[in-house]
């Protein structure tokens, strides 16, 4: 946050490395998702193991995102 016109250069960095994280966490959370469907409809896991797995999936994800603050 300066007036500086070559912080722009690392802003576009953070972010393409926030893009890339989202989609990340995206296509993780889909397929957990989509995991946890597929054993309910076999009739293999229950409404709260998809809870707690839907829980697990969002913690992962918060905790994947943080690695932007670090950089």
């Amino acid at each position: 946050m300066t007036d500086s016109p070559s912080k722009v250069s690392i802003a576009i960095d953070v972010a393409k490395r926030t893009r890339k994280i989202v989609w990340q966490n995206i296509y993780f959370a889909m397929g957990v998702k989509l995991g946890f469907i597929v054993l309910g409809v076999f009739g293999v896991a229950t409404m709260w193991e998809a809870v707690f797995g839907d829980m697990g999936v969002a913690l992962i994800a918060v905790f994947n995102a943080i690695r932007i603050l670090k950089s």
